[in-house]
């Protein structure tokens, strides 16, 4: 029989770099998870992944035990160190913060397609785009 699901959580936490302070200490104690235990498996599955902010959704059960998903970085997150910027634009028609290639986006849409809700690359790369112009990022 399937474990019954008590509870569902969504964090967003660097790479390799959980720790038992808040946000996520609190969010897993009040889930009743292992933070400790949490951190440590986070951190070892994240290793190869250093700079990149990831996204986790945890799904904890009955008995406390849990399991959680990581998902790829954020499109935003990817496109601003692809172009080397710290943030986008507050202004994203009158003022541009850089350029994208269309070989950078490729590269990124690739990335992200296992979380993006595209059929192929070519659909993957609009979305990207999209968020490129939301950004004010050019796309060359």
């Amino acid at each position: 029989m399937a474990k019954k699901i008590i509870k569902q959580l969504k964090l967003v936490i660097p790479a390799g770099k959980a720790n038992p302070a808040p946000p996520v200490g609190p969010a897993l104690g009040q889930a009743g998870i292992n933070i400790g235990d949490f951190v440590t498996k986070f951190n070892a599955a994240t290793a190869k992944m250093m700079g990149d902010i990831v996204p986790v959704a945890i799904t904890v059960y009955e008995d406390r035990s849990y399991v959680f998903v990581l998902k790829t970085p954020p499109a935003s997150s990817l496109i601003l160190k692809a172009i080397g910027v710290e943030k986008g634009s507050g202004t994203n028609v009158s003022k541009k913060v850089g350029k994208i290639t269309k070989a950078q986006i490729k590269e990124i849409a690739e990335k992200k397609l296992p979380d993006l809700n595209a059929n192929d690359i070519q659909a993957a790369m609009k979305i990207i785009e999209g968020t490129c112009r939301s950004m004010g990022v050019e796309v060359k």
